[in-house]
This record gives C-alpha cells, sequence and structure tokens, in this order.
C-alpha cells in the first residue's frame, strides 16, 4: 500500500466513449498521487483498445487489464487485488468524478481518522442533460453510519464515497452477482461498524442512458432474482453480525423487502428462493411481528397452493390493487 495514493477502479464493458470521459474526470482531479486501474469485462467492441491507448498516453498513472466477461463485481474485485492505493474510488465507466472529490474526501477523512469512508453530494443526470444540480438519494444528509441506514437503501451511487483501503481489505473480495452486489459490499462494510465523514459538496454525477445497463430487470428475470435474493441473505446476516435488532425501524424496513422479493420470486417460478426469503423476513420482523396474520395466512396458503402459485396470486392482487 503506497500512503496518500488514491487508486480509482473502472470496470467497463463495450462503452469506449464513456470509459475516456470517466478516467478524464479522474485525471482532472487537483489531488495527487493517483492510479487508474481499468478492467476491461470481456468486450466485443475497441474498448479494451481503448482502454490500452489511454493506458499508453498515461503511463505512469494508468494500466489496463482485460477478463472474460464476469459482471461488474468480479471486474472490480481484480482491480482491487492490483490496487497499490491507501484509498479506494470505484468508479463505473459511464459515470464521472467532479473537481475537488479527492481534495475534500481525503481531507475529511484525515481529519476523522476513526471514519472509514468520505462521501458528499451526487447528482443524477438523465440523458447527459445536467441542468441545476439536487443531490440524488441521500447524499445530501450528513449520516454518521451505514447501518442501520444502508437495511433502507443503498443510498449513495458507486462514485459517491471513497473508501479507507483497510475497510476494503476487511470487507474481502467482491461477489460475482448480477444484482445488488454493490448494495452487499457496501453492507459488509457497514457491518464492520464503519462511520462516515459528510463531504458538504457535489462530488460526483451519475449518468441515466438508454444503453444497456445490468440492474435492469431485478424484479422478474429469474437469474437477477436469484442473486437478489443471495444479496438480500447476506444483507441481512451482515446487520444480524452489527447487532442490529427487529425493534431498529431499519429492520423492519428490509423485513418488509424480503417480504415482497419472496413474493416476486415464487410470481418467477423459483419456489426454494421465495420459501427461503419468506422465512428470514419473519426472522428479520422479529419474534411477536413473525407470528403476525399476514405471515401465518401467506405461509398456510403457499402450503396448500406451493410457493410459486401464491408467488403469482401475489403479484395479481398486488397489480389489481395498484
Amino acid at each position: 500500500m503506497t500512503h496518500g495514493l488514491v487508486t480509482t477502479i473502472i470496470p467497463v464493458h463495450n462503452r469506449p466513449a464513456q470509459l475516456r470521459e470517466a478516467v478524464e474526470s479522474v485525471l482532472a482531479q487537483d489531488y495527487r498521487p493517483i492510479e487508474i486501474i481499468i478492467v476491461d469485462d470481456g468486450s466485443t467492441d475497441d474498448t479494451y483498445a481503448a482502454a490500452q491507448a489511454l493506458a499508453a498516453t498515461h503511463p505512469t498513472i494508468i494500466r489496463a487489464v482485460t477478463q472474460a466477461n464476469a459482471g461488474p463485481g468480479m471486474a472490480r474485485e481484480r482491480g482491487r487485488q492490483l490496487a497499490r492505493g491507501e484509498f479506494i474510488q470505484y468508479l463505473d465507466s459511464d459515470d464521472v468524478l467532479l473537481p475537488g472529490k479527492f481534495s475534500l474526501q481525503v481531507a475529511g477523512l484525515r481529519a476523522n481518522p476513526e471514519c472509514g469512508v468520505a462521501y458528499g453530494k451526487t447528482h443524477f443526470c438523465i440523458d447527459e442533460s445536467v441542468g441545476e444540480r439536487t443531490a440524488w438519494k441521500r447524499t445530501g444528509e450528513r449520516i454518521f453510519s451505514m447501518f442501520p441506514s444502508f437495511l433502507e437503501s443503498r443510498w449513495w451511487g458507486t462514485s459517491t464515497p471513497l473508501y479507507r483501503r483497510v475497510a476494503t481489505d476487511a470487507a474481502g473480495a467482491w461477489l460475482g452477482l448480477s444484482s445488488e452486489e454493490d448494495w452487499e459490499y457496501d453492507c459488509r462494510i457497514a457491518g464492520q461498524g464503519t462511520l462516515l465523514v459528510y463531504v458538504d459538496e457535489f462530488v460526483s454525477e451519475e449518468h441515466e442512458h438508454a444503453g444497456l445497463r445490468l440492474s435492469r430487470g431485478g424484479s422478474v428475470l429469474p437469474n437477477k432474482l436469484r442473486d437478489r435474493a443471495d444479496a438480500h441473505a447476506l444483507i441481512l446476516g451482515h446487520a444480524l453480525r452489527a447487532h442490529i435488532g427487529p425493534e431498529v425501524p431499519e429492520m423492519q424496513h428490509f423485513a418488509r423487502e424480503l417480504f415482497l422479493l419472496a413474493r416476486q420470486c415464487g410470481a418467477a417460478g423459483l419456489a426454494a428462493d421465495s420459501r427461503r426469503l419468506f422465512e428470514l423476513s419473519r426472522q428479520a420482523s422479529g419474534e411477536a411481528r413473525s407470528r403476525g396474520l399476514d405471515f401465518r395466512l401467506y405461509k398456510m396458503a403457499a402450503s396448500i397452493l406451493g410457493w410459486v402459485a401464491m408467488g403469482r396470486l401475489s403479484a395479481w392482487l398486488d397489480k389489481a390493487r395498484g
């Protein structure tokens, strides 16, 4: 590990033009020293050639590697294994960092040695239209710890936080999930009791566009639902190890999310995942709440109709109510 060095890890798949913009936003930072690790995740176009060209132009800063397509989590893991920095920045290839991000966040972590992650405000852009910047999700709020707030949602984007290397090393390897791998990873870090330092400035932009995004289809596609089921089960485990109990409102929220995902898995034909998530939802709800009428009726009906039929019936009823 190199003291003071900020390593930016950029996974990329078939996005040469956007990759250049992402890299330029890192190079434009006024903070030094930096390094950039581009991990081409099995692109089928000229993306890796673009990454190599960037590395040749900035040989002391940029390294480019390639691997067979394995998804963003495994691409980030390849970069994590190569990183030499004291601080770690993950950046998706279609997003950008704003000027001053590293200077502000490194200074925040230096001034608060008890904190493992620094974050600031992120702006969400649609179709490259910036407009007036507004803080996306909860990035405009000052929140002091990752848990229990991360049980409600991953309330920042991948570009938002800057991590201490010791926090990412303690978290270990990224998983090869096709959905919610980033949420699970952050909840692993949250489970360490990680504290946050807030920088009251805009530090990054996340971009929405018409191209392919791996995060889409997570409520209906069976392969994504399986990975979401695994991610949710792991997140609950991280929260329980952090001694977050059912009396915490965020845990009750997550219990409802588990119940919803159980129904979605059932509707998609994933009977075993549906039953597993249902039982995890009861566990997260606590002893008293798990004996509620809704749980008892749903389990009784599922035992008669089957978990798939019950999930599809529940989805139909939700649609009828909506």
